[in-house]
């Protein structure tokens, strides 16, 4: 692992900690990034957290780049040897697969797709071996999901999946992006889940949609009147499978103010995580069960 900085203009050092995503990357950069914040360095103006990487962002009439980059090459030594261990919380996002909304939306965008036959779900169970939809869904929502970043649009979580890197599951995005995407769409692009916060422009693969706003800038809905933002990097979700009857269910009681999101406090420990995922999988949704 090498890191890789660059500038980005006069106002900007990017810091990649890995050209790819692991867990191991996503820790030597939080730890990287809070030292940074931490340090109070005159000048800097935004710390601005990814999957692997951060980017630095400061006013170069305080403090030249070249001493900027200097300030933050001198903390990465330290970033390795840091406890890869950080209190979180589990949650559990109900998902409405296989729904009328977003099936509606792939069909319509069929030419910009791999295979033009079938559905989002029908080509992501196909090319990662599974015989059924239903096998490939299960395979989605049975281990949880930690939430490396935030961000591209205001308040969409990506989602990396706890499990053997053997094991997860990948999908390529569309051929061409879409124009439309529903809000709340639960989707799919490399390794990588999501939840499209707002409705718009798309080209991850389509799997269903939540009943659970993640974005609010009104902050009207009761669990967002704090912060419009609901996730944070480090968060661990849970899907958990709903029908149709639940996701209206929810959708009401989101609308009168009395949907509450299952969460757990937790502890994420990626060595103990490392050295038995499954079991440690099982704790996490343990603890989110005992809720």
């Amino acid at each position: 692992m090498k890191t890789r900085y660059t500038y980005g203009g006069d106002e900007h050092i990017y810091v990649e900690i890995d050209d790819e995503m692991s867990l191991d990357a996503f820790f030597i950069a939080l730890s990287l990034s809070n030292m940074v914040r931490e340090a109070n360095i005159p000048g800097v103006t935004e710390i601005l957290p990814a999957n692997a990487s951060f980017e630095v962002r400061f006013d170069p009439d305080v403090i030249a780049p070249d001493s900027m980059m200097e300030k933050i090459k001198a903390f990465e030594h330290q970033a390795e040897a840091q406890e890869k261990r950080l209190d979180t919380r589990i949650i559990e996002i109900p998902v409405y697969y296989e729904d009328p909304w977003t099936h509606e939306t792939l069909m319509r965008f069929r030419e910009r797709h791999q295979d033009p036959t079938g559905s989002d779900l029908d080509y992501a169970a196909r090319i990662n071996g599974y015989e059924t939809v239903a096998d490939f869904i299960e395979a989605h929502h049975s281990q949880p999901w930690f939430v490396s970043m935030v961000g591209f649009v205001s308040g969409l979580p990506f989602l990396y999946q706890l499990v053997e890197r053997d094991k997860q599951l990948e999908v390529p995005k569309y051929l061409r992006p879409r124009t439309d995407t529903p809000k709340l769409t639960v989707g799919y692009g490399g390794c990588f889940s999501c939840i499209y916060s707002v409705r718009g422009a798309g080209g991850y693969q389509m799997f269903g949609i939540t009943p659970m706003p993640i974005y609010d800038p009104e902050q009207k809905i009761s669990y967002l009147k704090d912060f419009m933002v609901f996730f944070k990097p480090g968060d661990i979700v849970k899907w958990k499978p709903i029908d149709r009857a639940e996701y209206d269910r929810i959708t009401e009681a989101v609308e009168d103010g009395t949907y509450t999101p299952r969460i757990a406090e937790v502890e994420f420990d990626l060595d103990a995580f490392n050295d038995d995922m499954t079991g440690f999988n099982a704790k996490l949704m343990e603890a989110l069960n005992d809720a």
